[in-house]
């Protein structure tokens, strides 16, 4: 039976966040109303990035909120959120973050930090007894590079909860149904497969297991079909440890030869094909539990919905649209149709917000220099979102970006075309205090 598809959704610009007088969230608006209000002066912008207006003349109690909604598509490098409004099965896309995390930096920090403990506790010569046995660690922890990212995820979400009237949020829980794919018997006997989302929870667990490439010539952007390791014509089963994806001149050269005379001049892949077959996804698992927590930490906020990663995918390919973390996160869940997608996305890099350590440090661990004891100067700290206009010299211009302060005045900022070094402190501009984001836009197409 041949796929249903929709109509390919319209292009819109993001929307602005409306808050009333006294702060409390307003249905969002389209940037050309904003402009009208902050002309007239009826409104003032309350935050910069996102972009937050707060009317002067308005209450909640006298304005029409009908709510918007939120997706999340969680990942293990990237997660992204839309807020959509929702009207029956129909979704029309307002606004659009994807969230930069930083968990291999933190994960890399920690295996700095206990070596420097290392090397501390063997130079003491005094025998000193080991601590790890007395330490225990509570129900429900997760190592910080993964707690890190939840606790991004969670404040995302909190913090769109005070710009805008979110009702409800919608989460990829899982990013395949491991018991639909393996528990119980063979593939072919599911349920499941008899429904609409036939092969795509197969389909999305073997993309993200051999890397979406052939694995016999490591072609990229083509069609990949799904093969039998060892064929069903010989015996072979239709578990997800027997299927793997190929091309289709790979699949059809292939045909149903053993894959150990197929690449019978090729001994090296061979082996890892073998290998890999019997590898559990360790990332994915990773990334699983994330989900896990991020839904019990987003049940006790907001009714929570959740979805299978194939269920998103299926959606998402209905519409016709590319695979991004933006969209995902507006496909993810039940619907019938999504109407609108927004054509600018706004991405919010976890930088931190600085350290406490006021020296730096060799490769060994000593205190090779010394850092300024306050971290304000001229009114500014690094990380503040900032603009610059330069009226003369080989720096001439507007600069807007991040700004790394330094005690002389002279600043750098870091835009998105690279870093302006030497810009002195008076021709600097606040527009929003540091929150621990270096923010950036795309197009929403781009992955």
């Amino acid at each position: 039976m041949p796929r249903e598809r929709h109509p390919s959704p319209s292009v819109g610009h993001p929307s602005v966040f409306v808050l009333d007088k006294h702060g409390t969230p307003l249905q969002p608006c389209h940037p050309a109303r904003a402009r009208e209000l902050l002309r007239k002066g009826r409104a003032v912008v309350h935050r910069h990035t996102p972009l937050v207006i707060r009317l002067k003349d308005r209450e909640a109690a006298d304005s029409e909120v009908d709510g918007v909604e939120a997706g999340i598509d969680p990942g293990s490098q990237h997660t992204g959120i839309a807020v959509f409004t929702a009207q029956g099965g129909e979704r029309r896309g307002r606004y659009a973050i994807q969230l930069d995390h930083r968990g291999a930096t933190i994960g890399k920090k920690m295996e700095q930090r206990a070596g420097y403990r290392r090397r501390r506790r063997s130079a003491n010569l005094r025998y000193r007894a080991p601590r790890f046995n007395n330490r225990k660690r509570p129900q429900g922890w997760l190592a910080p590079s993964l707690r890190h990212r939840v606790d991004t995820a969670v404040s995302w979400v909190d913090r769109l909860s005070r710009w805008a009237p979110v009702r409800a949020v919608h989460v990829e829980r899982v990013a395949f149904d491991t018991h639909l794919l393996s528990a119980g018997g063979p593939l072919e006997g599911m349920e499941y497969q008899h429904g609409t989302l036939h092969g795509y929870e197969v389909r999305e667990y073997l993309l993200a297991k051999w890397g979406r490439v052939c694995v016999y010539c490591a072609a990229t952007d083509t069609p990949l079909n799904i093969d039998h390791i060892h064929p069903r014509s010989r015996g072979g089963s239709d578990r997800v440890s027997n299927l793997t994806l190929a091309c289709v001149p790979c699949n059809q050269a292939k045909s149903n030869r053993p894959i150990e005379e197929f690449l019978a001049a090729k001994p090296k892949i061979l082996a890892r094909i073998l290998a890999q077959a019997k590898t559990p996804l360790r990332d994915a698992a990773a990334v699983n539990t994330t989900r896990w927590a991020l839904w019990r930490a987003l049940d006790e906020r907001l009714p929570t919905h959740t979805a299978s990663g194939g269920r998103t995918k299926w959606n998402r390919t209905r519409q016709g649209l590319p695979k991004t973390h933006t969209l995902d996160a507006l496909a993810v869940g039940k619907l019938d149709t999504i109407t609108q997608v927004v054509d600018r996305v706004l991405v919010a890099g976890c930088s931190g917000r600085g350290t406490h350590c006021r020296t730096r440090t060799d490769k060994h661990g000593f205190p090779r220099l010394a850092l300024p004891r306050t971290k304000v100067f001229h009114g500014f700290q690094t990380g503040d979102l900032v603009r610059a206009v330069v009226p003369t010299g080989t720096k001439a211009g507007t600069h807007t970006g991040r700004v790394a302060v330094r005690k002389s005045g002279s600043f750098n900022i870091t835009t998105r075309h690279g870093t302006v070094q030497g810009i002195h402190h008076r021709h600097v501009r606040l527009l929003q205090r540091a929150d621990g984001y270096a923010y950036t836009t795309r197009t929403s197409k781009e992955p």
